[in-house]
């Protein structure tokens, strides 16, 4: 989500590198969103990486890309798919969507939602065993939605040893925004909300005046979205402890954590 100026050396201090296949959404064209992309694929290109790099984001982006590879003359070793996307569901894997919204920031920005696909319900070893199905690779395709047929030609459907589907995980990023009811449509019963907080309450003013949002303001999106937990970033330079906004977010909403590089969370599934 987004590619600001620093990210190689983030990737290099994360252990990550170029070893998994990028995916990047871009949530708008301002510097600190895209400036690190130039140097990444050119990076990515010295490396002689092969697999496709694919790159979602608003008007503007191809443009971006088109001009930078051709003002620095470099050739990319791998496809570039460089895609302009609006709201909707903008990316489809097997197994979670990627989903978007505009917001209000003076520039068309977008914040996108990760949200997984239901999965197969609970299974029931003994239901199976019942109905003949013997552990092993049977019951594996029955946890994966698949009908099987027994050697005596007995069909078993997932529905009698699976319980009802279960609800997969939602995470919500904002990009830079004012508070709006975009955001929090979009967040409606996320897991984790990202949402900005680049200047403290005290500063509402500016905050509105530059389409961003206060510590207050974004607790209380996640309160009206009924998030689980609200990770606030996007944070002034001006703030070297982070404390202050950490108070004001929280009178409103409970679960707030201050964003901090290499943070990692664990995302339990909803049961």
């Amino acid at each position: 989500m987004d590619c600001g100026e620093g990210i190689q050396r983030q990737l290099f201090t994360a252990k990550i590198g170029f070893r998994h296949k990028l995916t990047i959404f871009i949530s708008h064209m301002h510097g600190d969103h895209v400036l690190g992309l130039p140097g990444l694929l050119q990076t990515m290109s010295l490396f002689n990486i092969k697999r496709p790099i694919d790159i979602y984001g608003p008007k503007g982006i191809c443009r971006f890309l088109k001009a930078v590879t051709q003002a620095l003359r470099f050739h990319l070793t791998f496809p570039l798919n460089v895609r302009e996307v609006e709201e909707g569901i903008v990316y489809e894997a097997t197994d979670y969507v990627v989903r978007s919204v505009w917001t209000d920031h003076g520039v068309p920005n977008l914040a996108y939602a990760l949200e997984e696909k239901e999965r197969p319900g609970k299974f029931y070893p003994k239901k199976a065993l019942s109905l003949g199905v013997s552990e092993g690779p049977l019951w594996s395709r029955l946890q994966h939605g698949e009908v099987v047929t027994l050697a005596n030609g007995k069909r078993v459907v997932p529905e009698q040893v699976l319980g009802p589907p279960r609800e997969g995980r939602k995470i919500v990023y904002s990009g830079d925004t004012r508070p709006c009811n975009a955001v929090i449509t979009l967040a409606r019963d996320a897991d984790l909300l990202i949402h900005e907080a680049t200047f403290d309450d005290e500063l509402a003013e500016k905050a509105y005046e530059n389409g961003h949002s206060t510590p207050s303001q974004a607790a209380l999106i996640a309160q009206k979205a009924k998030v689980k937990r609200l990770v606030l970033t996007h944070i002034s330079s001006r703030y070297s402890d982070v404390q202050i906004l950490h108070e004001q977010a929280t009178k409103i909403f409970p679960e707030v954590i201050i964003a901090t590089d290499f943070m990692e969370l664990k995302i339990p599934y909803p049961e």
